[in-house]
């Protein structure tokens, strides 16, 4: 639903809410890079217990830091900020299970300009190729920049719902993933059409019935004996993790390297291919590991890299540039950047400006990199029991 408000500036505003679909019409592609055109949409929230009893502005001051104490002042004042669909003072105190609406110029940080190609459609099937930096669906400031809105405005497909395990029983009434892929990995998507067919794949995956490839570029050259290897009572206690490795090719400096988990877990395969030397006392405790464990990083990913390590959510820094900054420069995965050009060309021409808006006349928010890249790990085949679905190879996995 769309809904139409008059500012003191007498501007006529358009307000999305979730409900209303990316379409066409809203990427602007620069550079590389897509981007969504900024647009109007309100936030909603309620009042939780322990936000009861402070000041709308003080409210938002000390529980959303992504702009200064008097941009909350003036959004309250012109109604930007709201209880209950009214305006209220700047003093006004918030009572809990009260609702919150907050209405923004909202700016989407920009992904990698490749197509969100579809491999397969089947009656309750569809399959597609998720390219690198797109995260599959909304989270955080990402809403239409994601697979599953690109997919809506794109390809004209029903909203998606991510299909979560541990909340499995929420209604499926139109398309559900049956896994994801994190945001800076490539490859398979599956998604089920049908809530049918989505609880079918999600009985198979608890049933441990499915197996999946990845393929990953990593450093030096990989041994070329099948490896596998299982993290379990480490000094972390975490839940065991193992994972086969298979070399696919070398050319001496990197190794494609065929992955297929034995178990799911959390960024288990990045972890186990950047050798979780994630603290000083477990680098010290390195010994007890095996070699290649040790040796074998993803070629472009330097937030796992011991000797490189760096914060590059914080510092704002992509994986090649955070290599660059450290001395040890990576080829690019993706087309020469041009984050100068970019600058100046950051213009308004196809947006307007918001008065209020923090980030405006910037297309892309503050505080997030012009030139990432996406991690060389990619995700090629899912099989089960009686289906299997592929995706090709990208270019960064041929030596030529």
């Amino acid at each position: 639903m769309k809904r139409r408000r008059d500012e003191a500036a007498e501007m006529e505003i358009v307000w999305q809410t979730p409900a209303n679909p990316p379409e066409r019409h809203d990427y602007i592609f620069r550079n590389g890079k897509r981007h969504v055109r900024p647009y109007y949409f309100e936030f909603i929230s309620h009042v939780k217990n322990r936000w009861a009893g402070k000041t709308i502005v003080d409210l938002f001051t000390e529980e959303f830091k992504g702009r200064p104490y008097d941009y909350y002042v003036n959004a309250v004042q012109s109604g930007r900020i709201q209880v209950d669909g009214e305006m209220v003072p700047v003093s006004y105190i918030v009572r809990s299970s009260q609702k919150i609406s907050h209405f923004v110029h909202r700016h989407e940080p920009p992904v990698l300009a490749l197509d969100v190609s579809v491999l397969q459609k089947e009656p309750d099937v569809l399959t597609i190729c998720k390219p690198a930096s797109v995260p599959v669906h909304p989270c955080g400031q990402y809403r239409k920049n994601t697979v599953v809105g690109i997919l809506q405005a794109e390809h004209g497909l029903a909203p998606l719902f991510l299909l979560l395990l541990w909340i499995s029983f929420l209604p499926l009434t139109l398309m559900s993933a049956i896994h994801r892929l994190d945001r800076l990995v490539s490859g398979l998507l599956i998604l089920a059409r049908s809530a049918s067919k989505a609880d079918s794949f999600r009985q198979q995956i608890e049933a441990g019935m499915v197996q999946k490839q990845y393929i990953a570029k990593v450093t030096g050259v990989f041994p070329d004996d099948e490896v596998g290897n299982c993290c379990g009572n480490t000094p972390l206690k975490g839940k065991s993790a193992c994972t086969k490795f298979t070399r696919i090719s070398t050319n001496g400096t990197h190794s494609i390297v065929l992955c297929e988990p034995i178990t799911g877990r959390t960024h288990q395969l990045v972890i186990m291919n950047n050798s979780i030397i994630l603290l000083p006392w477990l680098k010290e405790r390195s010994s007890s590991l095996p070699s290649f464990f040790l040796c074998h990083p993803i070629a472009n990913d330097m937030l796992y890299l011991s000797e490189f390590s760096v914060d590059r959510s914080t510092k704002g820094l992509s994986a090649d540039r955070a290599a660059a900054n450290s001395g040890c420069s990576l080829p690019s995965s993706s087309p020469k950047s041009c984050v100068d050009e970019y600058c100046d060309d950051n213009s308004t021409v196809d947006f307007s400006i918001d008065p209020m808006c923090t980030n405006c006349p910037n297309l892309t928010p503050k505080g997030y990199d012009e030139d990432e890249e996406g991690l060389w790990l990619h995700c090629i085949r899912y099989c089960g029991p009686d289906w299997v679905y592929e995706c090709p190879h990208p270019e960064w996995a041929s030596h030529d």
